[in-house]
């Protein structure tokens, strides 16, 4: 009945609302972290000087946050595109251009499908923005710049699936695409353009 539903109701409450609080944390810890906060500005500068398409990557959970960040820059007035790691292998590194910058996602930074990847941009001097949660990782090794955020507790029961590392990249990639629109002059007017 009602009642015994809003009984049953009231454990799942509280980790719904621990879930929220465990995301919110975590940004509220990376908003305060200046040195995460120098290396998004000068990746954000990095990105608008370029001027070829900005390629994102990741595999996973985090090829979906990548996939939702090329449609902030887009939509905020940089051109990019989504290159998924394993493809890429198989010709689409034919995507990068001469001065595409690449971000690329992997919150343990040791993803072995970004291999050829990172190699393709080292030869070819395609500057790489990691974001990741560690800077000694392999893909903070092979970044230009890195954008660690550190280990955060996820917010499932078992401390596992990708939930506040999701969050945090989406955040930090948010926040990258709104400094690059604001470095590049991007203006309301503009935004109507791309938003019909």
């Amino acid at each position: 009945d009602k009642f015994a539903r809003s009984i049953m109701s009231a454990p799942r409450a509280r980790l719904v609302a621990d879930v929220l609080e465990t995301e919110a944390a975590a940004i509220m810890t990376v908003a305060g972290d200046d040195r995460l906060l120098t290396a998004v500005d000068a990746a954000a500068e990095l990105i608008a000087t370029s001027r070829d398409t900005l390629i994102v990557a990741g595999v996973g959970k985090s090829g979906h946050v990548a996939r939702k960040l090329v449609a902030s820059f887009a939509s905020l007035g940089k051109r990019s595109a989504f290159l998924h790691p394993a493809e890429a292998s198989h010709g689409d590194l034919g995507m990068i251009g001469e001065e595409s910058v690449l971000l690329v996602l992997s919150n343990s930074g040791e993803t072995r499908e970004l291999s050829d990847l990172l190699a393709f941009a080292e030869m070819n001097g395609n500057p790489v923005i990691g974001l990741t949660a560690s800077a000694t990782s392999t893909l903070g090794r092979a970044s230009r710049i890195v954008l660690a955020h550190g280990r955060h507790r996820e917010a499932c029961r078992n401390g596992l699936a990708p939930t506040t590392s999701t969050t945090l990249a989406i955040a930090i990639g948010d926040a990258l695409a709104v400094a690059v629109s604001d470095i590049i002059g991007f203006r309301p007017e503009d935004f109507h353009r791309f938003h019909p």
